[in-house]
């Protein structure tokens, strides 16, 4: 194994916290990459093995079978094409792409490429989780006309200096900013600020989509769909010196073809919610309710629907590693995870309905709205 982000949510992962138990079966760490040269090496010498500051090196070397990266969301897209190319199985975080474009890249590398994928959205590696959506999928509540799914509000700002000054010198700044837009460094805009700014992240709302969205797809069984029409409004407001400019509140409303609505906002109780005309369900996490209470106790029959069962993340990527086997999370599905949150912002950005074909993957007669679905590459970054 791999590592490309030697920080906070790798590091949870290389011992199994953050929703897990550690793995009954693991792999061994062989290499490591980080931008920060200090803790690169740090990470070297805790696994005994070679640190790189540069991600590509680490893509070069043979031993590494598959790699598990943490970076921000504007650095999932580049490393997850070079590593498919590279050969590398791969375990990326939530949410798989910074927009919708990369993410379809994205998906068609790891397709093209013969690659096993395995996104971080780890509440489907857990069992109430999957209880509740086989509820739904069963017909337990009746026929499911709205969905409701709550994420979290507020920009949670680690404080920093937002003045300009030269960056440290063991950190290696404009290899951090890649293909964003430049911008001089200060301490508040790297590491976990990163998602509270436009340039790199969603807030909120892109961070959590691979969770509460996810799983509300999982449920309404549109796990490689999309809506078809998105429409809402969003608190845009910039703090601190205007660095911190994703939107802290929002509220949209998805259609879809299939017959029924998502609504999605900072407001509703965090989770998902699935109202049917017999009754509901609600899932979020440590806790499942119903009504009538009787769903609770109910047992999914041998005839019935049963979702793909994991109980442990990273343990059913490797176990698919070894049988080639799909993962509970491939990218395809974490693709139409999060692609309801991009359009959800495109739609709040341009204060108005927006209209979606799925298979294309394109916005219907709105070359405005199109054009928010990808962003140019700061030179010399290019795929």
């Amino acid at each position: 194994m791999g590592i490309i982000g030697c920080g906070r949510r790798n590091a949870q992962l290389a011992i199994g916290k953050g929703g897990q138990e550690p793995p009954p079966e693991y792999a061994r760490i062989v290499a490591v990459a980080d931008l920060n040269t200090r803790r690169a090496a740090a990470w070297g010498r805790q696994y005994g093995c070679p640190h790189f500051d540069d991600y590509r090196k680490l893509l070069d070397r043979k031993e590494v079978d598959v790699v598990v990266y943490a970076t921000p969301e504007h650095q999932h897209y580049l490393p997850c094409i070079h590593a498919a190319q590279a050969g590398k199985d791969i375990y990326g975080e939530k949410p798989l792409a910074y927009n919708i474009s990369e993410g379809r890249a994205i998906c068609d590398a790891v397709a093209r490429y013969g690659r096993i994928w395995q996104t971080g959205s780890w509440q489907r590696s857990q069992q109430h989780f999957r209880f509740a959506c086989e509820l739904v999928r069963n017909g337990r509540i009746g026929e499911v006309k709205l969905v409701k799914v709550g994420l979290p509000s507020g920009n949670s700002i680690h404080q920093g200096s937002t003045k300009p000054e030269a960056p440290p010198p063991d950190f290696d700044y404009d290899m951090w900013l890649g293909p964003a837009p430049w911008k001089p460094y200060c301490p508040a805009r790297c590491h976990w600020n990163f998602r509270w700014i436009m340039d790199y992240a969603g807030g909120q709302l892109t961070d959590w989509a691979g969770h509460h969205i996810d799983i509300a797809h999982w449920g309404m069984n549109v796990e490689r769909s999309a809506p078809v029409e998105i429409e809402g409004k969003a608190v845009w407001t910039s703090v601190e010196d205007g660095l911190f400019d994703a939107p802290p509140d929002y509220e949209f409303t998805c259609k879809y073809a299939e017959g029924f609505t998502m609504r999605v906002s900072s407001k509703n109780p965090g989770g998902a919610r699935f109202d049917g005309s017999e009754g509901w369900v609600y899932v979020t996490r440590g806790r499942i309710d119903a009504h009538p209470k009787s769903l609770l106790d109910s047992v999914i029959g041998p005839n019935e629907i049963h979702l793909y069962e994991s109980s442990h993340h990273i343990g059913n990527f490797l176990e698919c590693v070894r049988t080639r086997a799909e993962t509970i999370t491939p990218a395809e599905v974490a693709h139409h995870s999060v692609m309801v949150a991009h359009l959800g912002m495109i739609a709040m950005k341009m204060e108005r309905k927006v209209r979606w074909e799925s298979k294309k993957e394109r916005c219907i007669n709105d070359p405005e709205a199109e054009r928010l679905l990808s962003r140019a590459m700061r030179s010399p970054w290019h795929l």
